[in-house]
């Protein structure tokens, strides 16, 4: 798999990296659920090279369930500071449990009890019982390793479509779009 969209990611994503105030790994991931439904969120980019781009959940959300169900995701990157964003398009597919093990050891306890503490996506009757549950986590692992729940774990967004939106005065915008076609990126232009 060629490597130019990446590359330029890489760029966009250093610049974003070193001007955004705020969450420059967040994007907005879109799915649809198998009524047709699309939904959209923003999560966080934990990972990212030429076999896709990667975030982490509660695989029981419901996120999740329309990842399963549609195995297709789009992404967006939004840095408004840079005048810049990215839509990226492809196949969904879970990472092993070995990088899931990995960033799940590397996120502060606090976050992994909440991963224990949390039905993401559920009914919650008061913010209290949530509050109690992620207490009894803490008390759970108290003196020790906090493992990874089973129903914790990566996505990875496999692209087939990238496109860079570049913003320009008079909403003339730059539009690079990449398509993977067999075995190599297609580049083209979009018209603003």
């Amino acid at each position: 798999m060629s490597t130019y969209p990446f590359a330029l990611f890489d760029a966009w994503y250093a610049e974003a990296r070193a001007s955004e105030p705020n969450d420059s790994n967040a994007m907005t991931l879109a799915t649809v659920g198998a009524d047709g439904q699309p939904s959209a969120r923003i999560v966080l980019l934990k990972g990212h090279g030429s076999d896709g781009f990667v975030f982490y959940t509660n695989r029981e959300s419901r996120k999740a369930r329309e990842l399963g169900e549609g195995s297709k995701a789009a992404l967006l990157f939004h840095w408004k500071s840079l005048r810049r964003q990215i839509r990226i398009e492809g196949a969904i597919s879970q990472v092993s449990d070995a990088e899931s093990d990995a960033y799940f050891a590397s996120r502060s306890r606090d976050s992994q009890l909440g991963a224990w503490a949390s039905d993401q996506s559920r009914p919650l009757d008061t913010r209290e019982t949530f509050e109690a549950r992620y207490e009894a986590m803490r008390a759970r692992f108290e003196g020790g390793e906090v493992l990874r729940p089973p129903h914790w774990g990566g996505y990875r967004v496999t692209p087939t479509a990238i496109e860079f939106w570049q913003d320009r005065e008079h909403r003339l915008h730059e539009r690079r779009l990449f398509t993977w076609e067999g075995d190599s990126w297609n580049e083209g232009l979009l018209y603003p």
